[in-house]
């Protein structure tokens, strides 16, 4: 059996709001109040499967992590800023089958559209199955967390000083560009340099990168402060071209500063 191959047939597809890895929460907990919906598709008598779902409150969406290339047998989870573990330890999205499962609140189910809330999943994620999640059976109060337990990196508390909120209330109100959520989800976990979190110090100034935007922030005590957004684009790529995915950054350089 070692060498043998499963065939697997997704089942839908995920609508989701989050378009790419950067913008996607890591885990069902910090995505409670996001929307979205599960498409399956037509022509497999899947109306049928759907019978009786609707009376669960919350189901378990099993899911291919399809952007996915290769994996390592230790990584760095987003939690952890020193301490390599073994993947089969983690909830790494990058393992030899990337396989996903998320639990979400079921809203309705309406022909073949599963709504639910909780998402996590990048847009257009392949689905493989569903399943009720059952209170009794699945959840284990005293369950040990292993060595998230016993890790040293307690949440930080974010704080936006006026420059950055304006320029991000801005972002959101004109361009429907939200960096509120996933700052402070990325800087809950800890400001200190990280892959995952695209964090990085140049010149003793802490930087965060987000999808192609950059925030400068500082640390003080638990405290992540976030001080100012910028481009990630320099202005010779701003003003030198005519790139209409830049125009949202001209607008921003022009309002508040290159």
């Amino acid at each position: 059996m070692e060498d043998s191959e499963l065939k697997i047939r997704p089942i839908g597809i995920v609508h989701s709001p989050f378009p790419d890895r950067v913008s996607t929460p890591r885990q069902p907990y910090v995505a409670q109040d996001i929307a979205g919906t599960i498409e399956l598709y037509s022509g497999n008598n899947y109306e049928d499967a759907l019978a009786d779902l609707g009376d669960w409150s919350h189901i378990w969406v099993l899911f291919w992590f399809h952007l996915n290339e290769g994996w390592k047998p230790k990584v760095l989870p987003p939690r952890s800023s020193e301490k390599k573990r073994g993947v089969f330890a983690t909830r790494s999205p990058h393992r030899p089958n990337p396989i996903g499962i998320s639990v979400m609140k079921l809203e309705r189910v309406e022909g073949l559209i599963v709504h639910v809330k909780g998402v996590d999943l990048i847009d257009g994620t392949p689905v493989l199955d569903i399943k009720p999640y059952v209170p009794f059976a699945d959840a284990i109060p005293d369950a040990s967390a292993g060595w998230i337990a016993t890790d040293p990196e307690p949440p930080h508390d974010v704080v936006w000083e006026a420059e950055a909120r304006e320029q991000a209330t801005w972002l959101q109100r004109e361009h429907k560009v939200d960096l509120f959520h996933p700052v402070e989800r990325v800087l809950a976990l800890g400001p200190q340099p990280h892959a995952y979190r695209r964090i990085r110090e140049e010149d003793g100034v802490l930087r965060l990168a987000v999808n192609d935007w950059r925030i400068r922030f500082r640390t003080e005590d638990r405290r992540a402060i976030v001080e100012r957004i910028r481009s990630g684009y320099k202005p010779s790529e701003l003003f030198g071209k005519t790139d209409p995915k830049l125009d949202i950054h001209r607008a921003f350089a022009t309002r508040f500063g290159v």
